[in-house]
């Protein structure tokens, strides 16, 4: 493919003070994102899922390959399965196979071997990273996999969260069981099983959680 560039489409241009507003305003409202565990069943428009993907699809990634597949589960039977497999392997986790260390620093969390969550909220996403693409019909090798899923993860969770919706990113390990309940090819690979819905009225997060770490802790200026 022969590089041709175009014109910056979609330019913005704001003053410093606008773009502090800006930045106030996002900051404000994704600070108010929790992930939570206490789900309800209340339906959300396969509409408002999939505008979520499309603004997950425009993240950076290499070599513009696009390498993700977000795999989309409403059905109750594939949900139960899915669940299943889950807990199974949550079970071997939280029996020893973490480790004390692990989970230890998953104590204040207060997560355990239940996952009722994979049945009742109306959608589980899968994310997957494929190693190997299709392009013009043949096959291709793709650059950054993990960096590039992961950043698609993150516009995901953000925009479910700017719509109004509640997310729990869900990592059961190994979680190559999920490739054969949703037949996905072996080139790809599962990173975060999505849990996407409206939070019960009572719902909890862990006091922990809320313990955020100071500019000065995450960020230096050189």
């Amino acid at each position: 493919m022969t590089y041709l560039p175009v014109p910056l489409p979609d330019r913005m241009s704001f003053s410093d003070t606008e773009m502090k507003a800006r930045a106030v305003e996002f900051y404000e409202e994704i600070r108010r994102r929790h992930t939570v565990r206490d789900f309800i069943n209340r339906p959300v428009p396969r509409e408002i899922i999939e505008t979520c993907l499309m603004a997950a699809g425009t993240a950076p990634n290499g070599a513009n390959h696009q390498p993700w597949h977000f795999a989309v589960v409403q059905d109750p039977g594939l949900k139960s399965r899915i669940r299943e497999a889950a807990e199974k392997e949550e079970r071997e986790f939280y029996a020893g196979k973490a480790g004390e260390e692990w989970l230890t620093a998953l104590g204040p969390i207060g997560t355990d071997a239940n996952k009722p969550f994979l049945e009742i909220a109306p959608y589980l996403i899968v994310i997957f990273g494929q190693r190997k693409g299709i392009f013009e019909g043949r096959p291709r090798k793709n650059y950054y996999v993990p960096e590039s899923v992961n950043i698609a993860a993150g516009f995901l969770i953000a925009a479910l969260h700017h719509a109004g919706l509640a997310t729990l990113t869900h990592t059961p390990n190994p979680m190559n069981f999920l490739n054969e309940v949703l037949g996905r090819p072996d080139t790809e690979k599962p990173y975060i099983l999505l849990v996407v819905g409206h939070p019960t009225a009572d719902a909890m997060v862990p006091a922990h959680a809320k313990a955020k770490k100071r500019l000065d802790e995450i960020a230096s200026f050189q």
